[in-house]
């Protein structure tokens, strides 16, 4: 029984059930109850009469749900939300106590005084109890007016022993407690699944937590990696750059000396020409004929040369190209400590490659590690698998990357022709391939012993500085980049860059054709000497 001190509760209570209002009715008289419960009352009475006021009426009332009291009252129960209240006794009077069962037969909740003649007299025990409900009619068939005690598997739907031979002859009927049993088993799988489904959830978030933790660590010692990188880099640069400075000021100093030895030796010469005009001065004039001719052949005589302003010239461009060849030095020097950087860095994600046998091209040999692959020349009898590449000489890694990043490194030493790259799952493997991004394919190839290439639709010339013996591969998958270097000269060959990855990417290896020795060497996958 439930009660409130809200003024606005009491005017929505129905004095039958001491309850809100569930689908209220109006009597003649004026007052208000549940329609079930008035009903209820009148069913159990040989008099048609007010429960409140006791006015009785002659004929019984045809009763109409007050709708706008319905909407209030439902309104008042969403904004003042109670706890069950408990079912009470139908036949207490005075102070109404609480029902131990209900029965399905009388439509009525007793009390443990109430019902004792149920549990006494013999034509009230075959009667059907159960605990005690407030909706008892929703126990109730509608249509016969006999307890609800078959569950019908035809119509999943509950029916009395009257329906039986009448809508649901013929159907396949149990008790409810069988049905209700097999259902509270099926419940308890349902159950079992959302409980597993629970526990699978709370082990993601902690999968989340633990990654998330881990990438935090990854990323403070990538943070810790790449200072100390950018920091002997930038070492290395002032070093370079007071190394250049110091030998530019050298150069400086000594251009310096030089200038003032050559303007002292050309003041020496000066005074010695100022005097020896002077002599020829007096000579052009005397009248001693034969000092003239004495001092004639001395005086004659061209001067010593002075310093050869050409050489002087000379050795001005050379310390200019000196200079020029020092600047350049620096700049390879830097370009080569930064590219040295990047691939310090990329190699930390460097991961362990094996070849796929079952995507290995029928001309391939495979060593049995898995790292080495090489032309045989003859065809092998292999299974015509859908990921085997045929007729191209070309196999795949098995390992497949779908986010991250990560790097390996191929020795292509004394080969004159090969492909390497990475390449996308569901790429075309039978026939003729092209290789491009637009298929699934981002590579660098050498063509022709000397022909280096990147297949980036139009195939794009690449200039390298020495002949690569190790290509190292670099990729972002979320970043779009696909990256190669040459790793023992730390120079950058090639980058596709701003690309779009959606399928696995794969590492892809050719060692091309044999040409009859010429290409026998295989591609092998080395071990990254990565040192932080």
């Amino acid at each position: 029984m439930s009660s409130s001190s809200n003024p606005l509760s009491e005017e929505l209570q129905c004095s039958i059930c001491l309850e809100v209002f569930t689908d209220p009715v109006s009597t003649p008289c004026g007052h208000n109850f549940c329609k079930s419960c008035l009903n209820k009352c009148w069913n159990n009475s040989q008099t048609c009469s007010c429960p409140y006021c006791k006015e009785t009426f002659t004929q019984r009332p045809d009763l109409k749900i007050n709708t706008t009291l319905r909407e209030i009252s439902e309104h008042y129960k969403e904004k003042r939300p109670e706890e069950k209240a408990e079912v009470v006794c139908d036949v207490c009077e005075d102070r109404k106590l609480k029902a131990l069962k209900s029965c399905l037969v009388c439509q009525s909740s007793y009390c443990q005084t109430h019902l004792e003649p149920h549990l006494r007299v013999a034509g009230l025990k075959k009667h059907k109890l159960m605990d005690p409900v407030r909706n008892l009619e929703d126990y109730i068939c509608q249509k016969h007016d006999r307890p609800l005690e078959l569950f019908c598997r035809d119509d999943q739907t509950c029916v009395c022993m009257c329906c039986l031979v009448t809508d649901h002859k013929n159907h396949k009927t149990v008790p409810l407690e069988e049905e209700s049993e097999e259902k509270k088993t099926e419940l308890m799988k349902t159950q079992k699944d959302v409980q597993q489904m629970i526990q699978d959830r709370i082990k993601k978030i902690q999968e989340v937590k633990h990654s998330a933790g881990v990438r935090k660590i990854n990323s403070e010692t990538e943070k810790a990696a790449h200072v100390e990188i950018f920091t002997d880099l930038i070492c290395s640069i002032e070093r370079c750059q007071t190394e250049l400075l110091e030998m530019m000021e050298e150069q400086q100093k000594a251009a310096e000396k030089q200038e003032e030895e050559l303007i002292e030796e050309l003041e020496q010469e000066i005074t010695e020409l100022k005097m020896r005009n002077t002599e020829l001065e007096q000579l052009s004039h005397t009248e001693d004929h034969l000092h003239l001719l004495q001092s004639y052949s001395s005086l004659q005589c061209r001067p010593a040369d002075t310093r050869n302003w050409p050489e002087i010239s000379l050795k001005t461009r050379e310390n200019l190209e000196n200079l020029r060849r020092a600047l350049n030095t620096l700049k390879d020097t830097v370009e080569e400590k930064i590219t040295q950087a990047e691939l310090k860095w990329m190699q930390q994600y460097a991961v362990d490659v094996t070849l796929d046998p079952d995507t290995a091209n029928p001309y391939l040999i495979l060593s049995d590690d898995g790292k080495q692959v090489r032309d045989g020349d003859i065809e092998q009898k292999l299974p015509d698998k859908p990921q085997r590449f045929d007729p191209c000489p070309c196999v795949l890694g098995k390992e497949g990357f779908s986010s991250g990043r990560f790097y390996y490194e191929v020795q292509v030493k004394e080969k004159t022709e090969w492909d390497l790259g990475v390449v996308r799952e569901s790429i075309n493997r039978k026939g003729q391939i092209t290789l491009r991004p637009n298929n699934g394919f981002w590579t660098v190839v050498l063509r022709n012993g000397n022909e280096y290439k990147a297949f980036a639709g139009p195939p794009v010339s690449l200039s390298v500085r020495v002949r690569p013996q190790r290509v190292g591969v670099f990729v972002d998958y979320e970043e779009g980049l696909v990256s190669f270097y040459d790793v023992e000269s730390s120079s950058h060959i090639y980058s596709y860059t701003g690309q779009t990855f959606t399928d696995k990417l794969y590492p892809y290896y050719s060692p091309s054709l044999n040409y009859g020795g010429k290409n026998s060497n295989p591609l092998i996958i080395t071990t990254v000497n990565y040192k932080e």
